[in-house]
């Protein structure tokens, strides 16, 4: 499992181990770290040019040391100052000209960040907010430009490390080298996209066992997944119900009930209107008229796609005392205090435009700030939400580390695959898991399944669905 810590606690964790190491020797591992991933990505150091990008922090004291250790073995160092040489760090700069590295002005920039063969960027640190200011923003898009790899230093400049926000102006890395954790906005959009690849080197930090995220990875998940004992039988596994399509939307509950078949539970049953549709795809589907109350025994709901303006049935279910996942339509019809009201866990599955009506707020705010969004929502409604999108977010209502997943592909942006996602979730609920590991499972699950269907190609949702056995398997697998 990958961990995310706040801005305050790594600095704290910076300050106590600082107060046990010699002084500067904290900022040596890191910038050993950093030239090590730098002459990595470069191949070969001898002779390339290297142009280093400063601020007046200790981000930029990172740099520069990194920088005297690329001087050394013969590569091309320039340092552009964003501050004067006063308020840049003296021992790193120091060392650079040491090392034969020299020394200009963002002004005089210009010809050697095009022909770079490697930018680093050491502009603000952790602690920066808002986006770059307009100097620091025209070396960004110069660097753009140049087409030079970049790696950014602890994390691109412009993003804000907590909250994973782009306020404005922000430079793109190709590799970011982090130093002693794993900061939220290296996890979460829309500052993950200008991240590139992460490496995390360590630096002796002692952290805290509970972070600010946590990011699952295959035999996490496969600890989660159910399996079926000798004397297990359908009923034991547990059974979910899907409450799901209409006139005008049958294949909302075709999908749910595809994505519940292949979700861990023992058996499916089918409460709507879709009915001959749900069974002529998949006969081994429990059917009835009758209503949820009347459909009989379930450990789980899944309410939601393509309801339409069914608000009884959505009522009806969130009325029951097993676990609800909500999702699609049923996000809009369900009353806010029948949600808070509910005994059992629920569990809420909105996309951004969701999310931003049922906070009342416009969707840019939500896509701005998705990890804000999805602990209100948690907290407003005391439910979990699994927050849609590139990278989704999970919430615990009680606090706690959020869950982030970033499986997925730009392929699963599909009418669709929130339904296959919806179905998946409730089976996973259905067989005991809790509100917050069966979203954080169907998440990473459903988004292995999306890169499988789609293999770099166009995919259907009924394709995501048939691809999560393959995606079940290779994190068991992985697991042994």
């Amino acid at each position: 499992m990958r961990t995310a810590y706040s801005v305050e606690t790594v600095r704290a964790a910076e300050r106590e181990l600082m107060a046990r190491l010699p002084e500067g020797a904290l900022m040596q591992r890191a910038a050993a770290g950093l030239a090590a991933a730098c002459a990595d990505l470069l191949g070969r150091v001898y002779g390339r040019r290297v142009v280093l990008l400063v601020g007046s922090g200790d981000n930029g004291g990172d740099a520069l040391y990194a920088g005297a250790r690329l001087a050394r073995r013969g590569a091309g160092v320039t340092a552009v100052l964003l501050a004067p040489p006063e308020r840049t760090h003296p021992g790193g700069l120091a060392a650079l000209r040491r090392a034969g590295g020299s020394v200009t002005v963002p002004g005089r920039a210009g010809d050697r960040i095009a022909r770079a063969d490697l930018v680093v960027d050491g502009i603000v640190g952790i602690g920066g907010r808002g986006g770059l200011r307009p100097e620091a923003g025209e070396l960004a898009d110069a660097v753009e430009r140049s087409g030079a790899a970049v790696v950014a230093v602890d994390l691109p400049s412009g993003v804000e490390a907590d909250t994973g926000q782009v306020r404005g102006a922000a430079l793109r890395a190709d590799l970011t080298v982090t130093f002693g954790a794993h900061k939220p906005g290296l996890l979460i959009d829309p500052a993950r996209e200008y991240a590139g690849t992460v490496r995390l080197v360590g630096i002796g930090l002692t952290l805290p066992p509970v972070a600010e995220l946590e990011a699952l990875q295959h035999a996490d998940v496969a600890r989660l997944l159910p399996r079926p004992a000798a004397e297990s039988d359908k009923y034991r596994r547990g059974v979910v119900g899907i409450a799901a399509g209409s006139a005008r939307y049958p294949g909302a509950a075709v999908l749910a009930v595809a994505g519940a078949l292949r979700g861990g539970a023992g058996a499916v049953r089918y409460v709507g209107p879709a009915a001959d549709a749900v069974i002529a795809r998949f006969p081994e589907t429990l059917v009835s008229d009758r209503g949820p109350a009347k459909a009989g025994r379930v450990q789980a709901w899944a309410v939601g796609p393509g309801a339409g303006d069914d608000a009884a049935t959505v009522a009806e279910v969130l009325g029951t005392d097993v676990p609800v996942l909500l999702d699609a339509d049923g996000l809009r019809l369900a009353e806010r205090d029948a949600v808070r009201g509910r005994s059992a866990p629920t569990l809420m599955t909105p996309h951004a435009g969701e999310a931003a009506a049922l906070l009342g707020v416009r969707r840019e705010e939500v896509e701005g700030a998705r990890l804000a969004a999805v602990r209100e929502l948690a907290a407003v409604y005391r439910a979990t939400v699994l927050l849609k999108g590139s990278t989704t977010l999970v919430a615990d209502p009680r606090g706690g580390a959020v869950r982030v997943n970033a499986t997925g592909t730009g392929w699963l942006a599909t009418a669709g695959s929130g339904d296959v996602l919806s179905g998946l979730a409730g089976s996973l609920l259905a067989s005991g898991l809790s509100a917050l590991d069966a979203g954080s499972a169907a998440a990473y699950l459903h988004g292995l399944a999306g890169r499988f269907a789609a293999s770099g190609a166009p995919a259907g949702a009924h394709d995501v669905a048939e691809r999560l056995p393959q995606a079940w398997r290779d994190v068991r697998d992985a697991w042994g």
